[in-house]
């Protein structure tokens, strides 16, 4: 959670802004910050490269956990969560990433340790992600398996 209110606080949005928002709001901080506007002083260009590159970072973070985003993307997901089961899963600082057999990989943001040892001494990973984790937490996908 601690990333999401991050990249929210650096686009200056809240958890409510739309797309359309972020796209707008996007552009027009990479309008001032370009680096090919600093094409004559190196130190402002570098400076406008690293800004660029941590707001294109938060915006493309943040499009991905966006309702629309997610909306569009439910039939998959649930799709993975009834029919994959689980090849492997990673807990680091409340993030919690699941590998599922499909190919599909998912985080899971703000999962509390307790949650995850539950995860772990659990007799299946896959209906205790389903029960406790899938709709109790802010996900994204991060890797989509490839289909032929």
């Amino acid at each position: 959670m601690k990333r999401i209110n991050e990249f929210r606080k650096l686009l200056g949005v809240t958890k409510d802004a739309e797309l359309k928002d972020l796209k707008t709001i996007y552009r027009n901080m990479m309008k001032d910050c370009h680096p090919d506007k600093f094409f004559d002083n190196a130190e402002l260009k570098e400076q406008a490269e690293l800004r660029s590159k941590e707001i294109i970072e938060a915006y493309h973070f943040l499009v991905s956990i966006a309702p629309e985003t997610i909306e569009q993307t439910q039939a998959e997901y649930n799709q993975t969560l009834t029919t994959a089961g689980i090849s492997d899963y990673n807990y680091e600082k409340s993030v919690l990433k699941v590998t599922f057999t499909d190919g599909n990989v998912y985080e899971y943001f703000g999962v509390p340790r307790n949650i995850y040892i539950k995860l772990v001494n659990s007799d299946s990973c896959a209906r205790f992600i389903r029960r406790h984790i899938s709709e109790s937490y802010v996900y994204r996908s991060i890797s989509k398996r490839v289909t032929a």
